[in-house]
């Protein structure tokens, strides 16, 4: 079962990098035309919490509900 919350993105900490992309299961993350992480598919989001544990910038956190 799928845990409900949101991802939420610091974009002036994220320095865009791709590791949260790279390592994004769902490929729910992409790189934006400024080169900053983006939640793009949030229905193909698990809510793994695996961005927020990658992302060497502490910009991106799991918000549950």
């Amino acid at each position: 079962m799928k845990k409900e919350g949101t991802i939420v993105i610091n974009r002036d900490w994220c320095k865009g990098c791709g590791i949260c992309v790279a390592f994004c299961p769902g490929e729910a993350l992409v790189l934006d035309d400024k080169e900053k992480a983006c939640w793009a598919f949030p229905d193909r989001c698990k809510r793994c919490g695996i961005c927020e544990m990658r992302c060497p910038d502490i910009a991106i956190e799991l918000v549950e509900k």
